[in-house]
């Protein structure tokens, strides 16, 4: 799979103002440095929780999905709807996936998607971004806040590994196969609406263990549920450990992977843990 430098400008085909922003959802697609149409949807923070905390509308959550999710998937919709009690909320599909252009490189340019899309967040007046990624989307965020420490005031991974290339498990051997082989490419494309690069990678980008210790002193949590299929246990410690005192790892009983497998008052304890260390 390709690689190439992190860029970090995003040109929406909306420039609405900060207050019609806040106001209705809007739908756009934004444009990644390397070229790729990103489809991406934004979601104002809901009237409720801004009428108890004003502080909240320069608040932004921009959420990252797992492989083969997309950004009108009723699980990230539920995300989005959750989160939006707390701020505003960012959705969108990484390349390769839904209405998105490219091909998908299973997180290595998708860190170009992501700061495309907190740039569009900057852009509507939010001055304040927490990344919520899940699975591949957690990988994700960790090494875009690796590359841009400044630009988030928080991250949270949920569900994801700690080094490339895992095979431990029957769900990851399945996924191998499926970017992998020509064939399961093509179960890919017309199965899930993925679109994979066929391409390795050139070279292999930071491992997420790798990424976490940059981040620092940005805050960091790491969600993982002691019944996730693909990724075991050391996973998350991993992440956890080399975090260090900027990393909080909560293992949660029961708990399958990613967004499937979050409910609803998870998601508001993320909500209150990243207005709580946002500030």
């Amino acid at each position: 799979m390709s690689n190439g430098p992190a860029g970090h400008v995003a040109r929406s085909t909306i420039r609405p103002n900060s207050e019609t922003s806040r106001r209705a959802p809007l739908r756009t697609f934004l444009h990644t440095t390397d070229g790729i149409s990103i489809d991406s949807v934004y979601d104002p923070a809901s009237a409720v929780y801004d009428a108890s905390a004003p502080s909240s509308r320069d608040l932004a959550f921009v959420v990252a999905h797992g492989f083969t999710g997309d950004a009108d998937r009723p699980q990230v919709r539920r995300v989005a709807q959750v989160l939006a009690a707390y701020g505003a909320v960012v959705t969108f599909s990484f390349r390769g996936h839904g209405a998105s252009g490219g091909l998908s490189t299973v997180g290595d340019r998708e860190v170009l998607d992501l700061e495309a899309a907190v740039s569009w967040a900057r852009d509507l007046g939010h001055t304040r971004i927490v990344t919520v990624g899940f699975s591949m989307g957690g990988s994700v965020v960790l090494r875009h806040a690796a590359l841009h420490p400044a630009g988030v005031a928080a991250v949270v991974s949920v569900s994801a590994p700690a080094r490339w290339y895992y095979r431990g498990t029957a769900p990851m051997r399945r996924l191998h196969w499926l970017v992998t082989r020509p064939e399961g490419r093509l179960v890919g494309r017309y199965g899930f609406r993925t679109r994979i690069d066929r391409r390795e990678w050139d070279p292999v980008p930071l491992s997420p263990v790798q990424a976490v210790p940059r981040i620092a002193p940005v805050p960091l949590l790491v969600v993982h549920g002691d019944q996730d299929g693909y990724f075991p246990l050391d996973h998350p410690r991993s992440l956890a450990e080399a975090a260090g005192d900027h990393g909080e790892l909560w293992v949660e009983p029961g708990m399958g992977h990613a967004e499937n497998a979050v409910g609803d008052d998870l998601l508001r304890r993320i909500g209150d843990w990243a207005v709580s260390r946002e500030g």
